[in-house]
């Protein structure tokens, strides 16, 4: 796979703080150092300044379309990949493309161009970035079309602020150097005011340093400094499902840019019993919209809303928690209190966000119910209505004196009967009826104070109302329960199609699924066993105290058969935590046929690393012979060829040539001693079978031996001598070095600087400084692959392992060897080794070396 192309991105905070300007300013100063570059699409919106920075550049002429009418420029994609430039500039980074085109994004063009190796140039307002564009709508009032991901922006190689204060801009309309009068008259009022303008730049440079502080932690990464500069956020945000999310996350997207470095997780509590708010495309909306900003998407089972959350919080190590504001509505806010209420009353040790959003207060238009039909909650409150309504009505009608005869009477003991069915189901309202049917026969019916019904009317009239208020009850019991198996199966659909889409987005990783499983049912721990002979081996696991054997778990499901008798190699998904209901283990059944899949990815993942190992294998064996076939061979030849002429009986060799012919030989094998010591070298690394033994050492013990075979005057030494020594194996440092500094001897065209310092406490590095032709930095860590020479060596000079071999050597110790430029041109070399300590280990405290060896 060839090199990726770097991508530089100039970001404004609004249209004509000069963002084109600049990146034709930078194609003018790379053309101008000899790099190819061609303007692949400008926008210049009739700015003469800018048309003029084209000067002689070349440009590709840009691919004309037409929709509905209007005439449109689109970058020529397939004229640039012909034209293979080494730059390419390419405004408007958020562009739409006009449909029909093979990209429907214009970002997406320039991944394309990424790919094929070809470096790009490009623009980006800050208002099109899609964390920031509803903050952007609430600044400007005007809604962004175009955005593009977060994410796709951050892949970007480095992103350059081009900062205008807002007076300085607003000169720059009045002068007309932004739009034309008539475009400016058409611009949206208010756009370019001092007070918007300030903000959107506030927005444009918080959004950089959050660049700034990944590019830090990259840093940090690079050179090895583990210590905490400062605590890391993770974000959780609760989602309803409902049309808030969008803005909650974006408002935790841009709480975590501004914390430095954050996580992202959305997380969504769906109700056991299926019964739960919000729109199933609201959601895949959300997911989409966390995942394009590096988070996360969850999902939890739990029928108190607020527990759910907070055990999540913690589980995860929230720092913080983002819930929107209720869309409760006045009645339901009198009679309990909020999520928000609840989760900031138990959060504990992390911080709670309760965000406003223009659904505050409003109900969706989703149907929602409180909790699972017919909960325990739910047949209480019918059983208390069904003993102490009909004894409250029978107060009422005799109490007041009220009469309405016997069938009014009837009739409003129906009606409460069908109430108690509502609330309670079927056996509630049975005995609300029983009991309104006894009640109406004693206080109602004559004879009355008695259970005996004089006429016979009286007495059908109560059996019918006790058949029919049982017949309701009836029927609202089994809508209610009809209700809950819909609601049950729209969640298992809803778990399916996010198990579906995570086939399809390649979430193959097996402690993904498993923790999946474990959110998804609500239990602590999730493992996956096989069977190995009479017991279980855990191919995985999540959550706290995984089951070791299938007989011990709450649920299980059977994930793969076993083979012969003892059923060896079968597999099993083994839960702990609850007991699930049949209807969870269809889905966990589901989960079951997943496992399988991640099964099967993984050995097959592991057979392209066998085949992957091997082509490496044949690779080197490959470059092996190549380098026997001529690389050894010729030293060989030489020390043949010497001492065959210096053993000829018939030449009589005068002192200065048998000299000379002995100086070649000599040459020829020391070249040849050194090429076999690479080679034993790098076979050793590639087997695993380096074992460095670290001790303090001062860098005087290897400087020096090192630099041995280098001719005099070639390298200046600068090693301080309060360097405290450094934690490595001498041998192996030594060797590291020598090969270091050769290669930078052969590219040189001056003298080589080797200096030393302790970049901080606890860390030496080692600067291997040369002023040779360089190295691109696309190709910085490709000098270090075995047998690689870049091209710009000769036959005969190497195999290409020196700095392989430095490098693995490096590494053994603990250390590391990377490639920088050298100011002014050339290469550095840099080695990072951890300090030993204090002097007084025993060790010495380092040389003092300094001048030209």
């Amino acid at each position: 796979m060839g090199r990726r192309g770097a991508w530089r991105i100039y970001l404004g905070a609004a249209p004509g703080v000069g963002k084109t300007y600049a990146m034709l300013s930078e194609g003018r100063r790379r053309a101008g150092r000899g790099t190819d570059v061609v303007v692949g699409l400008v926008e210049t919106h009739g700015r003469s300044r800018t048309a003029e920075q084209i000067g002689d550049l070349e440009v590709v002429p840009p691919r004309r379309t037409h929709h509905r009418g209007a005439r449109l420029t689109e970058l020529d994609v397939d004229a640039l990949l012909a034209r293979r430039p080494e730059v390419a500039l390419v405004d408007e980074l958020a562009r739409a493309n006009a449909p029909g085109s093979r990209n429907a994004h214009r970002w997406q063009d320039i991944e394309e161009l990424l790919r094929a190796g070809i470096d790009v140039v490009s623009t980006l307002n800050v208002q099109h970035l899609e964390s920031l564009s509803d903050v952007v709508e609430g600044i400007t009032g005007v809604r962004q079309g175009e955005t593009v991901p977060d994410a796709v922006v951050r892949r970007a190689d480095q992103i350059e602020l081009v900062d205008m204060t807002a007076e300085a801009l607003r000169r720059r309309l009045a002068h007309g150097n932004v739009h034309a009068p008539d475009e400016a008259a058409a611009l949206p009022p208010g756009y370019f005011r001092t007070g918007t303008l300030s903000a959107l730049r506030e927005l444009a440079l918080l959004w950089v340093a959050g660049r700034v502080d990944e590019g830090l932690a990259r840093y940090r990464d690079q050179h090895g400094i583990n210590e905490p500069w400062e605590a890391r956020e993770r974000i959780v945000v609760a989602l309803g499902g409902g049309p808030e999310g969008d803005a909650l996350l974006r408002r935790a997207a841009r709480m975590g840019a501004r914390a430095g470095r954050a996580d992202l997780l959305a997380v969504r509590v769906v109700r056991s019993g299926g019964l739960d708010e919000g729109s199933a495309a609201a959601v895949a909306r959300q997911r989409a919209l966390v995942e394009s900003m590096n988070g996360t998407f969850h999902q939890v089972v739990g029928d108190d809303v607020a527990t759910a959350l907070l055990e999540f919080a913690r589980g995860v190590d929230a720092t913080q928690l983002v819930v929107g504001a209720g869309r409760r509505s006045g009645r339901r806010r009198a009679v309990g209190h909020g999520i928000g209420s609840a989760v900031t009353r138990e959060s504990g040790d992390f911080d709670v966000h309760i965000v406003g959003h223009e659904h505050a207060g409003r109900r969706s238009g989703a149907t929602r119910a409180s909790g699972p039909a017919l909960s325990r909650r739910r047949r209480g409150a019918g059983w208390a209505l069904a003993l102490a309504g009909p004894p409250a009505l029978t107060g009422l009608l005799a109490g007041t004196g009220l009469r309405f005869g016997l069938v009014i009477d009837i009739l409003l003991y129906l009606v409460l009967a069908v109430g108690v069915a509502l609330a309670g189901g079927l056996w509630p309202a049975v005995a609300a009826a029983v009991l309104g049917s006894l009640l109406a026969n004693w206080f109602f019916t004559p004879p009355f104070h008695t259970l005996t019904i004089g006429d016979r009317d009286n007495a059908l009239a109560l059996v019918i109302f006790v058949g029919v208020a049982a017949a309701v009850a009836s029927v609202v019991d089994l809508a209610a329960r009809r209700s809950r198996q819909a609601a049950q199966s729209g969640a298992e659909a809803e778990t399916l199609s996010m198990l579906a889409t995570s086939v399809l987005r390649g979430e193959k990783a097996l402690p993904a699924l498993l923790e999946r499983v474990r959110e998804t049912f609500g239990v602590t721990s999730v493992a996956l066993l096989e069977r190995a002979g009479d017991g279980w081996t855990v191919l995985g696991s999540t959550g706290s105290d995984p089951c070791p054997d299938p007989d011990r778990a709450d649920a299980q499901a059977r994930v793969g058969e076993g083979e012969g008798a003892d059923r060896s190699g079968e597999t099993v998904l083994a839960l702990r935590g609850r007991v699930l209901p049949a209807a969870d283990r269809r889905v966990l059944s589901a989960f079951a046929s997943q496992a399988a899949a991640a099964l099967e990815w993984r050995r097959l993942a592991e057979e392209a690393g066998q085949a992957r190992r091997l082509a490496e294998g044949n690779k080197i064996r490959t470059a092996l012979l190549a380098a026997v076939s001529h690389d050894l061979r010729t030293p060989l030849a030489s020390i043949k060829a010497g001492v065959s002429s210096l053993r000829q009986t018939d030449v009589d060799w005068d002192p200065e040539d048998e000299a000379e012919l002995l100086a070649t030989v000599e040459e020829s094998a020391d070249r040849l001693d050194g090429l076999i010591g690479n080679l034993l070298d790098m076979s050793r690394l590639q087997t695993g079978a380096v074992s460095p033994l670290t001790q303090p050492i001062s860098l005087e013990q290897v400087v020096a031996p090192a630099l041995q075979g280098v001719p005099a005057g070639r390298v200046e030494v600068d090693v301080p001598e309060t360097l405290p020594p450094v934690l490595a194996d001498a041998g192996l440092l030594e060797r590291a070095l020598a090969n270091v500094v050769e290669n930078a001897v052969r590219h040189s065209a001056g003298a080589v600087t080797l200096r030393a310092g302790e970049l901080r406490p606890g860390r030496v590095e080692i600067r291997v400084a040369d002023r040779g032709p360089g190295v691109p930095e696309a190709a910085k860590e490709q000098i270090f692959a075995p047998f690689q020479r870049l091209g710009d060596s000769p036959r005969g000079t190497g195999v290409g392992l020196g700095l392989a071999v430095a490098r693995g050597f490096t590494e053994a110790m603990g250390g590391a060897l990377r490639a920088e430029d050298t100011p002014g041109g050339g290469l550095t070399m840099v080695f990072a080794l951890p300090a030993a300590g204090a002097c007084g280990d025993g060790s010495a405290a380092g040389g003092g070396d300094r001048g030209p060896l």
